[in-house]
């Protein structure tokens, strides 16, 4: 029995040794496992590039995401897919913080990531994101999913904006040839009608035949433009189960109105064609803080990928419903205030800010961007004068509490905010929101803001690590007069701006699916 217990231990040992100093060869040539990137991504993927998992590939037909694979890869074509973000120059310049550093310094393994998310999310065909960048954080405060601002986009982002629709018109109906745009009831408003001119000029030159169509027209309508010319829109035509006008049949049908007042009939059950942004996506379904729940469920993956708070990245919020007593809405708003001033100064006290914290009270759904409320406290609440409360009083039943972010960019004396523009998963362009009566910590959506185009530098480009901006920058001329200058930071800070505005972009994707009324559940 001994001699064959001295075997077994002997046998042990031996395989033992063995054993560690071939793991040890092993872990000196190849490595005994894999990065702790490749890990979070999936060994499916890094591995074996495969995708074990497509859960959402169908769970949002609506929004035409069930496409060939082949669709995401444009490999081989003399069309190139247009840069992420624009290399843009304006008259804001200023230090690159360690935010915006940290988002520079990992741009490869952003790059990557995205293109990981939009394997398994489809972005909504067109969106504008307001940003808000404080200095010590950079974060959305809104986003559009029925833009009205592509009129500022300058003659030299064009051809960005047109590759970026030729991307998406690929994967939703490659074969489409005509194109259907129901714009909102605002023939007296020259900046939509420039919006819509060019959007259709956008997908023109993408391949496509445009025509616009009105949901209240009874008659074929003449919108005059402010530059000259005019807009023909015809009057809806539904049949038994598609949508188009009389002698057009679109594949497409791109709304640009936001449903506040709900879906008409005509809009609902149309199985044939692509609506784009589905009926969900309107005010009558959406809400404010379901978006800023998905941001922030984009914000904590995204964080983690740089090692960072996502704090830095996203507003805190909270919902409140008010309906029923006055009283008791008063209350629980009060309490929602409370509540996010708290974890906002807690976050101040741990970053040593020394500025106020502030939170905004806005409607959950719409975009009546000047109907907001700045509050320091909830005392506040009973301190407000006639103005601010008969504001108060406006809004609906359902509102949100996000956090306040001051912005520190200015235009001359203006405060102002960047806004983004994306088509499809791409950065299109934007433009610079400037208020000079407002302050840092108020909306600048209200009467009197001005709008101040971003344009290129001489050609696009991405990023340039490692640039710096000058020590100190040069002062500039009013909003409307600024002269674009290029700078170092040009390309860092709005490769930075294009970054969050993407991560809002795909937060909607989030959202979209989660609210589709169509979607399958795959758990």
């Amino acid at each position: 029995v001994w001699v064959q217990a001295q075997g077994v231990i002997y046998t042990v040992i031996i395989s033992g040794v063995v054993a560690l100093v071939a793991f040890k060869i092993v872990d000196m040539v190849i490595g005994l496992r894999v990065s702790e990137e490749e890990e979070r991504e999936g060994l499916d993927i890094s591995s074996h590039g495969e995708t074990a998992y497509n859960k959402y590939a169908a769970a949002s037909r609506a929004t035409a995401m069930s496409r060939p694979r082949a669709a995401h890869c444009f490999c081989g074509r003399s069309l190139e897919s247009p840069p992420m973000v624009p290399h843009l120059v304006t008259a804001l310049t200023g230090p690159l913080n360690e935010l915006e550093a940290r988002v520079i310094e990992s741009m490869p393994a952003i790059e990557r990531w995205f293109r990981l998310e939009w394997m398994e999310h489809t972005p909504p065909l067109y969106a504008a994101i307001d940003l808000r960048n404080a200095g010590f954080k950079l974060a959305p405060v809104d986003t559009d999913l029925f833009p009205s601002s592509f009129g500022y986009l300058t003659t030299e982002m064009v051809p960005l904006a047109v590759q970026a629709a030729m991307a998406a018109i690929e994967k939703i109906c490659p074969e489409a040839k005509n194109l259907l745009i129901v714009p909102a009831a605002r023939r007296d408003n020259a900046a939509y009608l420039r919006h819509v001119t060019r959007l259709g000029e956008v997908f023109m030159q993408a391949g496509l035949n445009v025509r616009l169509g009105s949901i209240e027209a009874t008659a074929p309508e003449t919108w005059p433009l402010v530059e000259g010319g005019e807009l023909r829109v015809d009057p809806l035509v539904r049949t038994r189960r598609r949508l188009g006008l009389k002698s057009f049949d679109p594949c497409t049908i791109l709304l640009n109105t936001d449903l506040a007042t709900g879906a008409p009939a005509l809009l609902e059950n149309i199985h044939e064609q692509y609506l784009l942004p589905p009926l969900h996506a309107g005010w009558t379904v959406r809400r404010k803080s379901r978006h800023f729940e998905s941001y922030e469920e984009v914000a904590k993956k995204f964080a983690k990928l740089l090692g960072m708070d996502p704090w830095l990245l996203y507003p805190l919020h909270a919902a409140v419903r008010r309906e029923g007593d006055p009283a008791r809405g008063q209350e629980a708003l009060r309490a929602q205030v409370d509540n996010v001033l708290a974890k906002v100064r807690r976050k101040y006290k741990e970053y040593g800010i020394g500025e106020r914290a502030f939170v905004v009270v806005k409607s959950d759904q719409g975009n009546a961007g000047s109907a907001v409320l700045t509050l320091h406290d909830a005392k506040g609440l009973d301190e407000l004068d006639a103005a601010q409360q008969a504001l108060l009083d406006s809004l609906p039943g359902e509102l949100m509490v996000q956090e306040g972010v001051p912005t520190v960019a200015r235009i001359a004396a203006a405060a102002a905010e960047p806004v983004v523009l994306t088509l499809d998963r791409y950065v299109v362009g934007g433009h610079y929101r400037a208020h000079a009566g407002q302050g840092a910590d108020r909306t600048l959506a209200a009467p009197g803001a001005e709008i101040v185009p971003l344009s290129f530098a001489a050609s696009p480009q991405l990023p340039r690590p490692g640039a710096r901006p000058p020590a100190k920058a040069a002062a500039r001329s009013p909003a409307r007069a600024a002269a674009p200058a290029p700078a170092a930071a040009s390309p860092n800070r709005f490769y930075t701006y294009g970054v969050i505005g993407r991560l809002a972009t795909l937060a909607a994707a989030y959202e979209l699916e989660a609210t589709d009324p169509e979607a399958e559940d795959f758990e």
